[in-house]
């Protein structure tokens, strides 16, 4: 099935780098309105506060408006080292969280705006760190390394802004984002709900696509409905291949938010008991986020732009992690089912068709191409069951497609849960990457120089957690 034409997407990438280039001047205009221009180092522009007055790296904050109405902020360190950090939600709250005191600490500005305004206009959000970044160099004066980096849509964003902005970034760092574009993303969220409908509540008004406004009510529907089928074998049996199906983590935190230990991977009651935590558990349940977000995006795009048309899924079965595989067989032989039946059952059941003009808006998010230009480090947790990790697969592939395998280095950590990462293992991946910038080539990143990284922020701390690891081939690339 042919959604949407491909080259027509690139095509249009000289125009928006246009688009964005005037969007980023005429932010940097309204802000040096008011603020000094700019011209190397200087002192803390007139309009700068103090902020956190108990901190020992005394910064001072400014913040201000964007054109299209986003707030953004930064704070900079007494002795700053002429580094930034922009991020996409900072402004919402980043100020006082745990990483921005360990920065601060280490010399380096950090800032950014918030996801209010722009929600899941990617493209949008991608071009507002660029328009943040000018207001503060228009402010603050030169910088030496511009980098973005944030966590979860943010870490999307700041892989978008390595491929769309890297004349004004120099390098991202992005923490959980997923990062196989936002079609692919989404078609991969459509498999598992889709399994999940056809296979346990066919005869339901439980909703797949055309999310509706009351989106608590269709989530706590959708909650309700897998809470029932968790306390049957056959509810588990299928509840697990369509996370298996959909790529889910088999490993998922408690109903109050706290860790679980990660499963034995020959236990198949506690994979799948993790499976259903990852899509029904915690603050952050997948399903939850498939109710609310695909709302928004149906909003952005105005339609649907996901598709399951011409899928097998016998084959996605196929290709998910053999200790899923395993575990499902398993599941499968105590409830007394048929597994190639429900197979079946999926590959034949009436499939969605996406509205190719919401495609083509959604794809403009952001198509990743791999053709980068400046280094980027992803970073991701084994058990995130939002931005799953299989799709870190999918973006190594499309850069190394294109020769820049050099530029990309990915690291996994050993948590469950939605970005679940310590600050010292945060610090420690930008530290990797400042020593890039530095250097012009990569320190180790592997998982033993990586936990010495975080142990070296707080001595005495909890021992990092990065683990070597290898995801599995991505089921839903787009292009495909």
């Amino acid at each position: 099935m042919s959604i949407v034409t491909v080259s027509s997407i690139y095509r249009l990438e000289p125009a928006m780098r246009r688009l964005v280039s005037t969007a980023v001047l005429t932010a940097a205009l309204c802000v040096s309105a008011a603020l000094p221009a700019s011209a190397g180092d200087r002192p803390p522009p007139a309009d700068a506060t103090p902020c956190l007055p108990s901190s020992s790296a005394q910064p001072v904050c400014t913040e201000g408006t964007l054109p299209d109405g986003t707030a953004y902020r930064f704070a900079v360190p007494r002795d700053w080292n002429r580094i930034v950090l922009v991020d996409l939600d900072f402004a919402a709250g980043g100020l006082e969280s745990p990483l921005t005191a360990r920065l601060l600490e280490r010399g380096f500005a950090r800032g950014g705006t918030t996801r209010l305004v722009t929600g899941w206009n990617i493209r949008r959000a991608i071009d507002n760190q660029a328009a943040a970044l000018a207001a503060f160099t228009a402010a603050f004066g030169r910088v030496r390394w511009a980098i973005a980096s944030s966590n979860s849509m943010g870490g999307f964003v700041s892989a978008g802004v390595a491929q769309v902005h890297p004349q004004r970034f120099d390098a991202a760092v992005a923490f959980c984002g997923g990062l196989s574009g936002s079609v692919a993303q989404w078609n991969q969220k459509l498999d598992t709900v889709h399994a999940l409908k056809t296979l346990l509540f066919p005869d339901t008004t439980l909703p797949v696509t055309g999310i509706p406004a009351d989106v608590p009510a269709a989530q706590r529907a959708w909650i309700g409905a897998l809470g029932q089928a968790q306390a049957t074998a056959p509810g588990r049996a299928r509840i697990a291949l369509s996370a298996a199906v959909g790529q889910l983590p088999g490993w998922g935190v408690a109903p109050d938010g706290s860790p679980t230990p990660r499963p034995d991977p020959g236990d198949a009651a506690a994979v799948q008991e993790g499976m259903y935590l990852a899509l029904a558990g915690g603050p952050l349940p997948y399903i939850g986020q498939a109710m609310s977000s695909r709302r928004q995006i149906e909003q952005v795009t105005g339609g649907n732009p996901s598709w399951n048309v011409g899928v097998d899924y016998a084959r996605q079965w196929q290709a998910a992690r053999p200790e899923y595989r395993d575990a499902v067989r398993r599941l499968y032989r105590q409830a007394g089912l048929d597994l190639d039946a429900d197979l079946a059952r999926l590959n034949a059941a009436p499939r969605t068709v996406a509205d190719p003009a919401a495609v083509e808006r959604f794809a403009e998010g952001i198509v990743f191409t791999g053709r980068l230009r400046i280094p980027v480090l992803a970073v991701s947790n084994v058990g995130d069951q939002i931005s799953t990790v299989a799709q870190q697969q999918s973006y190594e592939a499309i850069v190394r497609a294109h020769g820049n395998g050099r530029l990309l280095r990915q690291s996994y950590v050993e948590s469950a849960g939605h970005c679940a990462f310590t600050p010292a293992e945060q610090v420690a991946a930008i530290s990797v990457m400042v020593d890039r910038l530095r250097g012009g080539h990569w320190p180790d990143t592997g998982p033993r120089a990586m936990n010495a990284r975080a142990a070296a922020v707080v001595p005495g701390g909890p021992a990092g957690r990065y683990i070597p690891f290898a995801p599995e081939r991505f089921n839903r690339p787009f292009p495909g």
